[in-house]
């Protein structure tokens, strides 16, 4: 795949400990040492998306300080466009506290740093004066939730404008309000996990109660009222549901040892925003986005899991048993 994608998102410095099983409130758990690595929604999909094949533009914020710079460098070892992530001074770089257990299940508590300034005024200097230049070149806008929901807001309707696709990962998912409805309204493809998805049907009033077994294409169906075209909802190792005009469908997730859920979701967004970019027919987007998701878990870290184009190509010719 050869595709212009722009993302606009947070990047984070990731430190991770791996532990027993997650610590209840109030308790110590000892777990290894602390690892470092890159991280942040908004890196970790520019990256997957780069090493998918894509062409890919970062828009964000870094903090003038030792975290900024590495994550600088590790974009550019990537191959990522970095020419819009602009460094603030006097400010921290964005941290994530990650706390994993042995099967893989996580914690992540945020730190947002120089990310909260990704303000709409941030992004018209980040295009050098001109919102209109934010989406030139571009064939598809991929966002999520780490920075404002109005810097969002703002990307999406200069998408809608030029006629470019907005893929939103919900992730995380912030309060419904009158902006995050604005936001879904503009967006042509919401992908979101099981408990955004829940939260999100509550909060907007689609359901009453927690969703029972096998309503998740029901329920991905009903998604569509907020605004978005296509909705996608990803189950982990049970794979993904996707909601169309004309239907649902399903893949399966593929069998994986899993190390780490860290960077799953991300490599699952980019692998479809890539292939829809493509013009890939569903049935095969979604195949190649859980086999990309999957491989994501087998490998600790968040970008350091990220998958090859290869390592997705090969999976995903696999049969999920």
């Amino acid at each position: 795949m050869n595709d212009h994608v722009l993302v606009i998102g947070s990047l984070n410095m990731d430190l991770t400990v791996r532990v027993p099983r997650l610590p209840t409130p109030g308790e110590t758990v000892s777990g290894q040492d602390a690892v470092r690595g890159a991280g942040g929604k908004g890196a970790n999909q520019a990256v997957a998306a780069a090493r998918l094949g894509g062409r890919v533009r970062l828009v964000g914020l870094l903090g003038d300080d030792e975290f900024g710079a590495a994550l600088r460098a590790g974009l550019r070892t990537e191959g990522v466009d970095d020419t819009a992530v602009g460094t603030l001074p006097g400010t921290a770089t964005g941290l994530a506290l990650i706390v994993v257990q042995e099967d893989g299940e996580n914690s992540i508590t945020l730190a947002p740093g120089a990310n909260r300034h990704l303000d709409q005024a941030a992004l018209v200097r980040l295009t050098g004066g001109d919102p209109a230049r934010l989406v030139t070149g571009t064939d598809v806008l991929l966002l999520q939730l780490e920075v404002p929901v109005a810097t969002a807001l703002a990307a999406a309707r200069a998408a809608r404008t030029a006629k470019v696709r907005t893929v939103l990962n919900a992730a995380p998912m912030p309060p419904f309000d009158d902006q995050l409805r604005q936001l879904l309204a503009h967006t042509d493809v919401l992908v979101l996990n099981r408990t955004e998805a829940t939260d999100l049907l509550t909060a907007a009033g689609l359901i009453a109660t927690a969703p029972p077994t096998g309503a998740w294409p029901r329920l991905a169906a009903a998604l569509r009222q907020l605004g978005p075209d296509l909705v996608v909802i990803t189950l982990g190792a049970d794979g993904a549901v996707a909601a169309t005009a004309d239907g649902h469908l399903s893949h399966p997730g593929y069998p994986v040892d899993v190390v780490d859920t860290v960077g799953a979701g991300d490599a699952f967004s980019a692998a479809l925003t890539l292939a829809l970019a493509a013009h890939t027919p569903l049935t095969t987007a979604l195949r190649h986005a859980c086999a990309a998701g999957s491989l994501a878990t087998t490998r600790p870290g968040a970008q350091t899991s990220l998958p090859t184009r290869t390592e997705v190509a090969l999976l995903a010719a696999s049969t999920p048993d």
